[in-house]
């Protein structure tokens, strides 16, 4: 457990680290993200500190303030990777359930 926790708090740092540095490379302010991303400066500074107390949410959207959204969402989706490929037919359902009421059809009438 103590080495997980360990990991754990490396993963958060690093993620931190690197949030960091993409406002830097942005060149924008602690106070300009955090206004952009809809948080308080404290709640960046806990993102970029990799504290672990940060809402989800927050943590997107200053991803999505400093323009990689898209490439950590790209990153976790399972069906980019090989593994993730060769399983997707396990995994996935192969047929979707029909809905258990009947739909209404509206007249035009």
């Amino acid at each position: 457990m103590a080495t997980q926790t360990r990991l754990l708090r490396a993963d958060l740092e690093a993620l931190g680290a690197n949030i960091t540095r993409w406002r830097k490379v942005r060149e924008l302010t602690a106070q300009m993200v955090a206004d952009r991303a809809g948080i308080t400066r404290a709640t960046l500074r806990s993102i970029e500190h990799g504290e672990g107390s940060a809402r989800l949410e927050n943590v997107v959207a200053v991803m999505r303030v400093l323009g990689f959204s898209d490439l950590v969402i790209t990153a976790t989706d399972p069906l980019t990777t090989d593994i993730g490929r060769a399983r997707a037919d396990w995994l996935l359902p192969q047929r979707v359930k029909p809905p258990t009421s009947p739909r209404r059809q509206i007249d035009d009438a």
